[in-house]
């Protein structure tokens, strides 16, 4: 009794230490877009009044969790039944990161910035709308990013038996989740951390310089950040395109890999961009005739 007993725990460590390698490597494999998951989530988590920073990450967070839930035993199951409508998934989710990365690209290049006045009365008259509009957009593009993580962890061990496949594909979708919007929140506290050790240290020595260089750093890291997550949407976008479309893959075999994959996700994401653009323009036409 006593040897059968020790003979499962003995079969629970040799699995526990299968899906600790398997985790390891699909976490490898998926680290570059972690780390684009990274950047496009810090810059959609910012923007915010101090006071609801860490309440928006937290309603991301949990938005974040949701969308792996959902993910991960569609993604398994389809893996096994339906392989090629992951690739069809991957390509609509493609299509979408392309237009919001290229719509930034837009907004920035041809909208006229606001005034801080202009600015304060939005977030006075339309601040819960436009907070709730954010928050719904990060967890949009949230959940293109987990499909692309699960997609990338599920391939890394499709030989594994599938009790493993399981494990390991969760674990990685837990530290995705967990490690990005530890590290973004983090970020977003920056400023405080750096008040509190101005604070403690009574604006003296080495621990105020610390903190007036936190406080400083915050808004350039932010900046960064924007920048980054716009560019890393669109890598992420051509990347989706050039694995997935066989013809797209095989294009210009001499050009760097991220060369191309900017092309196709700035390509795309224009046609998007147009196709919605037009698409509204001819509806509030429609509309206004009907007015």
């Amino acid at each position: 009794m006593a040897s059968g007993f020790f003979a499962i725990l003995d079969d629970i460590a040799a699995l526990m230490d299968d899906v600790a390698v398997t985790t390891k490597l699909a976490a490898r494999k998926t680290a570059g877009i972690l780390g684009d998951d990274l950047a496009v989530n810090a810059e959609k988590a910012t923007g915010f009044l101090a006071s609801r920073e860490l309440p928006v990450l937290w309603a991301i967070t949990k938005g974040s969790f949701i969308n792996k839930v959902i993910i991960v035993p569609i993604a398994l199951v389809l893996s096994f039944f339906l392989p090629a409508a992951i690739t069809v998934i991957l390509i609509l989710g493609g299509i979408y990161l392309a237009y919001e990365g290229v719509e930034k690209i837009i907004e920035y290049l041809f909208h006229r910035s606001k005034t801080g006045h202009e600015v304060v009365r939005e977030v006075q008259q339309d601040g819960d709308a436009a907070e709730k509009a954010k928050i719904k957009s990060a967890i949009a593009t949230d959940f293109i990013l987990s499909i692309e993580i699960v997609i990338i962890a599920l391939g890394s061990v499709s030989e594994e038996p599938l009790t493993i496949k399981i494990a390991a594909v969760s674990a990685v979708a837990l530290i995705a989740t967990v490690g990005v919007y530890g590290i973004v929140a983090l970020i977003v506290r920056m400023d405080d951390t750096g008040y509190k050790l101005m604070s403690l240290s009574g604006n003296k020595g080495f621990l105020s310089a610390m903190g007036s260089l936190l406080v400083k750093s915050l808004p350039v890291v932010i900046r960064i950040l924007g920048t980054v997550g716009t560019i890393a949407l669109i890598l992420v976008s051509g990347g989706i395109f050039a694995h997935n479309i066989d013809y797209l893959h095989h294009i210009l075999p001499n050009v760097p890999a991220i060369v191309k994959e900017l092309l196709f996700g700035l390509a795309v994401g224009l046609i998007a961009v147009a196709i919605l653009t037009g698409g509204k323009k001819i509806l509030s036409l429609f509309e206004s005739k009907k007015a």
